[in-house]
């Protein structure tokens, strides 16, 4: 948001360094994850793009190092589609090994085995987060399962906690997943369903400082709220939307912010079928490799063009598969 759309309406700071949002679910959702990472269990958060899932289990990992009880460790890589074993156990050798210049065995044997002395070196149980974990391959995701067991048998205790899209939820619970999705802890993180409104109140009394003279209703009108909260499911959709709602209204002279102005800037494509399925983690390719269907008549699909028993057949294997159409 431009400096002068901020100053225009009292914003002291841009909407998406609000920070961290806590509703009753997400308390009760980071309790059950850690009770999940002290049994040392597989874990999987999933949620839609924007729900917050990031920002959740960064507020997770602060809390488990304030209490000292579990060592956090974290893979950094951004190529997830590509990413092997290997590398999540070179992520693992970096953030518990004392020595900063810690050389990883290449060889399998050993440096499995060196991993076990480290994690018994450590004392404690080691939790290993995973983020974009809807793009790793099931090889990958298998591989995890058997290095929780190696490190097990070693008498140490390692969890993994997979974030992801709800892709990755769907993907473990196929019948070819069977190893691995039967023995995983699957959690939903709703973000801020069922408390829009309490969480754009909260967003601009955070981003306005709390300034009296900068109450969110001197920003937009109760309707023009209302609307943004029966139509926005996510955080990152109301920091968009209402991010193009104040630049409209700076550019208008208009403040508050009409109902009229967000229904204006509100994305009329915001539930069709294709940016749904994208949220969801599905792209074209995930939906031409699984539902055994072409480039063209994925396309098709979404822009109504596909012929009707084609598409019907194609949306039978979708719900099938637990996508939200």
């Amino acid at each position: 948001m431009r400096v002068e759309v901020m100053q225009y309406y009292g914003l002291t700071q841009a909407l998406s360094q609000a920070g961290y949002y806590e509703t009753e679910h997400h308390q009760q959702l980071i309790k059950d994850i850690k009770g999940a990472i002290l049994q040392g269990r597989l874990v999987a958060v999933c949620g839609v793009v924007g729900s917050g899932k990031t920002v959740t289990l960064r507020r997770l990992q602060q809390i488990l190092k304030e209490e000292n009880r579990v060592t956090v460790a974290k893979s950094i890589s951004v190529e997830k589609h590509s990413i092997k074993l290997a590398t999540l156990i070179a992520a693992l050798f970096y953030d518990l090994a004392q020595d900063k210049q810690i050389q990883i065995p290449k060889q399998g044997e050993r440096r499995e085995r060196e991993l076990q002395e480290l994690v018994k070196k450590g004392k404690r149980p080691v939790a290993l987060f995973i983020d974009e974990a809807h793009d790793l391959n099931g090889q990958t995701l298998i591989g995890l399962k058997r290095l929780m067991e190696v490190v097990e048998d070693a008498g140490g205790r390692l969890s993994v906690v997979l974030a992801g899209h709800p892709k990755l939820r769907n993907d473990l619970r196929r019948p070819t997943m069977e190893e691995i999705g039967y023995r995983t802890d699957i959690f939903t993180l709703d973000g801020i369903a069922g408390s829009q409104r309490d969480y754009i109140d909260w967003l601009l009394r955070v981003s306005t400082g709390n300034k009296a003279e900068a109450e969110p209703e001197f920003i937009l009108t109760t309707d023009a709220i209302d609307l943004l909260a029966t139509k926005l499911r996510t955080p990152l959709q109301v920091q968009l939307h209402l991010t193009l709602a104040l630049e409209a209204g700076y550019q208008t002279g208009e403040k508050p912010v009409t109902a009229e102005l967000v229904g204006a800037v509100l994305s009329r494509q915001l539930d069709d079928l294709e940016p749904t399925l994208a949220r969801h983690g599905y792209r074209l390719k995930d939906m031409v490799e699984q539902f055994d269907a072409k480039a063209t008549e994925v396309r098709a699909l979404f822009s109504n063009q596909l012929e009707p028993k084609r598409a019907a057949e194609i949306r039978e294997r979708m719900l099938a598969a637990g996508l939200p159409i």
